[in-house]
């Protein structure tokens, strides 16, 4: 088994054997994640098509496309039995999931997450059809649900599939998934600065040209793909965006937005913590997984109705796109509908996912965000009348504040606030805002929404998950120096002789042949063990599991060769030479100093 087996997570046996896969060039990935962002992008398409499609025939018994979601609807003729709706969709979805994928129960992105850090980056083809129907059927019949999340789970199986067809090594097949899951995002979203960040921030273990730019080739040609689909329109039209600008933003205003960053880092906290318990909770309810959906898609059911008897709109029904459109127009929402929404929403997308609805987060976080800012706007235009408070630009950074501090990732939420918005002026409070709301959010609760799945699940992942420094660190910083140069004839129990008192613990024996460099034996510490073998040479134990680094070496250099050969010993010689002799060994690395280098870089 490889080094790099060893050290990683421990994940499925589903995995090629490495000496099976294959790397193959930066610009041969490329071409394969360009092929992946048309798939992604033709995913979004036919997975809003199928939205449309359920949603016209739950709703008003037709079978249409035409569905524009930043729109309220037209009361469904059924009446009272719209609470139905999202009960028969539930009941579906169960069936699909239970029998075909059960890794398409939920919000999806934590499932690529097990996928990449528990799974080798295996994610079953299957799931992205599964998802589809799925997610389109909780979305369309009412659940309160995002569509973001399953674009993404659809992008990364495609992405999975194909490196696993092409026997693609592990880090490849990470890379593919990765771009599958940002060129899903960005098509969906319009957002092809937001894709990437969203990879780089939530999905990518590592960070460097060779897994940045296939995500970045996906990305762009999803989004372009997208365009030509959706058109060029942003996902949200705000009328602010085109005011021109003739100061700054004003300084009680830019308190008000610190307060709102603070109260979304609360609301972000009361999102992961409801969404947390109901996932926990309703499989623990009497009965089976078709009972307990009814339960809670019954709640769903009868939560939207009221809101239309009440209202005239059902706004907890579906991604919410239009309650957002509509507060972000300045219509005169009251401060206590947009704290019900708040409440609402938030209780509505726990119980449509705790019950087992297929859907995202992303999309009602920016519904709490928005109902959140909403209110925060109003309280300020009735407190400071002369301030030039708007209900709607502060709507605006109340969804950046709420997605930033529920998903911790900060940079995405900024950038695709202003890509899905393109609304310049709100940069500053919006930057502010979200730094505060993911500060408040990690003060109350570690894990943000996605990773807090996996920990209950028992597979957490590292909370900062790019803390690879040690692997900058040169060979001769981590190297062990306690060994010893045998000749290759030398028998065993000479060899024991030989071994220095005062070295401690385990001795490194490297092999000489000639002055050439033959191999290596581990000796314990303990001798009686290699007594056995005592009449035997070291030329009949000795092992060619090692490759030469150089003292120069990074440490990351040193593992990826170790992987690469199979092996699981390095001998650090001094100077690049071609053959190097043992009179060039200045010390070894084994699997013990890699892991001293990993402790202390998290604990030093």
């Amino acid at each position: 088994m490889p080094l790099l087996d060893r050290l990683q997570l421990s994940t499925t046996s589903t995995d090629l054997p490495p000496h099976e896969s294959r790397i193959v060039s930066l610009p041969l990935l490329c071409m394969i994640a360009f092929a992946i962002g048309l798939v992604a992008a033709a995913g979004a398409v036919v997975f809003r098509i199928l939205i449309s499609v359920v949603h016209n025939l739950f709703f008003y018994g037709r079978f249409s496309t035409v569905y524009d979601a930043n729109l309220f609807d037209a009361p469904s003729p059924f009446g009272p039995a719209i609470i139905l709706a999202p009960v028969i969709g539930g009941l579906i979805v169960v069936w699909l999931v239970k029998t075909f994928a059960p890794e398409a129960k939920g919000h999806g992105v934590p499932e690529v997450m097990f996928a990449i850090y528990h799974a080798k980056g295996n994610v079953r083809g299957v799931v992205a059809i599964v998802k589809s129907l799925a997610s389109a059927i909780s979305i369309g019949s009412g659940a309160s649900v995002g569509r973001e999340g399953p674009i993404i789970q659809i992008g990364a199986s495609f992405g999975s599939t194909v490196a696993r067809m092409l026997r693609l090594a592990r880090w490849e097949k990470i890379t593919l998934l990765s771009a599958g899951a940002g060129a899903g995002i960005a098509a969906t979203f319009n957002t092809p600065l937001g894709g990437v960040l969203f990879a780089v921030e939530m999905l990518l273990p590592e960070v460097s040209t060779r897994t940045f730019l296939p995500v970045v080739v996906a990305t762009a040609t999803a989004t372009y793909a997208g365009r030509i689909a959706f058109g060029l329109d942003p996902a949200f039209i705000v009328p602010l965006a085109n005011l021109e600008v003739h100061q700054a933003v004003d300084f009680v205003q830019l308190i008000a937005f610190a307060v709102l960053g603070a109260l979304a880092g609360i609301a972000s906290w009361a999102f992961i913590r409801s969404l947390a318990w109901c996932e926990d909770t309703f499989p623990k309810l009497p009965g089976n997984e078709y009972t307990q959906n009814i339960i809670g898609m019954l709640m769903i059911g009868v939560l939207g109705y009221g809101f239309f008897l009440v209202t005239g709109q059902y706004h907890t029904y579906g991604v919410g796109y239009a309650t957002i459109q509509d507060i972000l127009n300045d219509q005169p929402y009251t401060l206590a509908l947009l704290l019900l929404l708040l409440a609402a929403k938030i209780f509505a997308t726990s119980i449509s996912l705790g019950a087992g609805a297929s859907g995202g987060v992303f999309s009602p976080s920016l519904f709490i965000g928005a109902a959140l800012g909403g209110a925060v706007g109003v309280i300020g235009m009735t407190l400071f009348p002369d301030r030039g408070f708007a209900p709607a630009e502060f709507a605006l950074v109340g969804m950046g504040a709420l997605v930033g501090g529920a998903t911790g990732a900060s940079m995405t939420a900024i950038v695709m606030i202003f890509e899905m918005t393109r609304d310049y002026n709100v940069i500053v409070p919006l930057v502010l805002a979200v730094g505060i709301a993911l500060g408040v959010r990690r003060w109350l609760i570690a894990d943000n929404i996605y990773t807090i799945k996996l920990r209950h699940r028992g597979r957490p992942i590292p909370q900062i998950r790019h803390t690879n420094m040690y692997l900058v660190r040169q060979a001769k910083e981590l190297m062990a120096t306690n060994f010893i140069v045998l000749p290759i004839d030398m028998t065993v129990s000479d060899a024991l002789k030989a071994l220095p008192a005062e070295m401690d613990g385990p001795i490194h024996v490297i092999v000489e042949d000639e002055g050439r460099i033959a191999g290596f034996v581990r000796f314990g510490t303990i001798p009686y063990m290699a007594d056995r073998r005592a009449h035997q040479t070291l030329r009949e134990i000795m092992s060619s599991d090692y490759v030469i680094a150089s003292q120069t070496h990074i440490l990351n250099s040193v593992i990826t060769r170790m992987n690469q050969r199979n092996r699981s010993y390095a001998i650090v010689v001094a100077g690049p030479g071609v053959v190097p002799r043992t009179e060039n060994i200045v010390g070894v690395i084994d699997t013990s100093e890699i892991a001293e280098a990993v402790i202390s870089n998290h604990y030093a």
